[in-house]
C-alpha cells in the first residue's frame, strides 16, 4: 500500500538569525542548506520539511505554511482543487523568492493563514525580484485575506508589500 506524503514548506521570522540557526541546527540535528545573510533554511527528509527562517520582517513568528510540489503535475492537482472549490488564489509563474525561482500558488485558509503551493525550479541568487527589500516584499509577498469573516472564505487575495514575505 502506497502512502501519500508531502513536503511541508514552514517560514519563520526571527529577530536574531544567527541564534536561530544555532537552536534549528540543534533542534534537527543537522544544519540549513542554504545560509544567505538573512535567511536560512533546511531541507530535512526527517521529519520531512523545507523549513526557512529569515529576518526580513517585522512581524515574528509563523510568516507563512506550505506544500512543495516535486513536480508541475503535482502543483497543477493542488491548484485545480483550490480553483475547483473556489477558493482564493493568486498564481505566480517562475517568480524568485527566497533564492529561489518557483511556480506557486497562494492562497489564505479562513482564519488569516497564508498558503503556497509551489515548486522550485532552481537557484536564485537574490530573496525576490529586485535588489531593493520593500520591492522584493512585494515581489514575493503573501497574499493577505481581504473582507472576509473569519468563518468565511477570503473573497479577495491581495498582495502588499506589509503582507510579508516568504
Amino acid at each position: 500500500m502506497k502512502r501519500f506524503h508531502v513536503h511541508v514548506h514552514v517560514h519563520v521570522s526571527v529577530a536574531d538569525l544567527s541564534a536561530s540557526i544555532r537552536y534549528y541546527s540543534a533542534l534537527f540535528a543537522a544544519e540549513p542548506t542554504v545560509v544567505r545573510d538573512d535567511y536560512a533554511k533546511w531541507s530535512l527528509d526527517d521529519p520531512r520539511v523545507n523549513f526557512a527562517i529569515s529576518n526580513r520582517t517585522e512581524k515574528l513568528g509563523v510568516d507563512h505554511l506550505g506544500i512543495q510540489a516535486e513536480t508541475d503535475g503535482e502543483l497543477a492537482e493542488i491548484q485545480a482543487r483550490l480553483a475547483n472549490a473556489d477558493l482564493p488564489m493568486q498564481s505566480q509563474s517562475a517568480t524568485n523568492c527566497c533564492y529561489a525561482t518557483s511556480n506557486k500558488h497562494w492562497s489564505v485558509d479562513p482564519t488569516g493563514i497564508a498558503w503556497e503551493s509551489f515548486h522550485t525550479l532552481g537557484n536564485a541568487p537574490t530573496y525576490g525580484e529586485s535588489r531593493d527589500r520593500r520591492a522584493e516584499a512585494a515581489a514575493c509577498c503573501v497574499p493577505v485575506q481581504l473582507n472576509a469573516a473569519p468563518t468565511q472564505p477570503a473573497k479577495t487575495a491581495r498582495c502588499t508589500p506589509d503582507s510579508g514575505c516568504c
